[in-house]
């Protein structure tokens, strides 16, 4: 499985200081902020909450905090109000990228976003240009923690998932979206560490550029996701495994 894969590693591997854990918090919030608001504050009731309040977890958001969004959320109109945007367009090299975004401010967002673009070689598109290079899925992550990864494997095939890639760590199961719930229930039933849950877009085809290019590409996405209005970027890149490297130990 070619891109989360690797996107994913670079993450990991470069870690998350305490500046951009604040960050991460603010995204976080904005998601738990938009799924209340859309579905209730019970995460019991809204898989989306449950989802978004999973993700804080993982990022060892204070629950205190992940209480006072929600209730924010649901307590009346003076909690801040948050329009998803998706942007699409163009890296160098021909690379499609998907940015989803959460924002009380659509001129300003869309400035900034076609702006980080351009300044890296890349173009912002129009609706539809790139999505159809991509296709939602749920994606759950499993620590491997010694276990075995065909065993994990076959867990996930029997509970239904889609695909299982046994190279990534921690290891990636992805799923239909209306099947993940049911399939990280089995998984944490099943007695894996479950580390997260969420629904990604996955990239159809993967575009392979030469190193230059892959560089840029990883400059723009990590551009495009510290944008505080940024929540998800998606790319098709096929990360050459000598810029791989470089990225990871930087």
């Amino acid at each position: 499985m070619s891109g989360h894969s690797k996107w994913s590693s670079i993450k990991r591997q470069k870690g998350v200081n305490d500046a951009k854990r604040g960050a991460v918090f603010t995204k976080v919030a904005r998601d738990i902020s938009i799924a209340a608001r859309a579905g209730g504050g019970d995460p019991d009731a809204n898989f989306r909450l449950r989802l978004a309040v999973e993700k804080a977890r993982s990022v060892n958001m204070p629950a205190d905090n992940i209480k006072r969004a929600i209730e924010r959320a649901v307590g009346g109109s003076d909690a801040e109000q948050y329009d998803e945007v998706v942007y699409e367009g163009y890296g160098p090299g021909g690379v499609a990228i998907i940015v989803e975004a959460a924002t009380d401010n659509r001129n300003r967002t869309a400035a900034d976003v076609r702006s980080i673009f351009t300044k890296a070689g890349g173009q912002l598109a129009g609706a539809g240009a790139v999505a159809w290079q991509f296709q939602q899925r749920g994606l759950v992550t499993i620590a491997r923690d010694g276990t075995d990864a065909d065993e994990i494997a076959l867990t996930a095939i029997d509970a239904g998932a889609a695909d299982v890639d046994t190279d990534a760590d921690p290891l990636e199961v992805y799923t239909d979206p209306a099947e993940l719930e049911a399939i990280r229930r089995r998984l944490q039933e099943a007695g894996f560490a479950v580390e997260s849950s969420e629904l990604t877009m996955q990239p159809t085809n993967t575009v392979e550029v030469d190193g230059s290019h892959a560089r840029q590409n990883i400059r723009l996405v990590e551009n495009l996701e510290d944008h505080d209005d940024v929540q998800r970027v998606s790319a098709n890149l096929e990360i050459p495994d000598d810029v791989m490297a470089e990225a990871t130990s930087a």
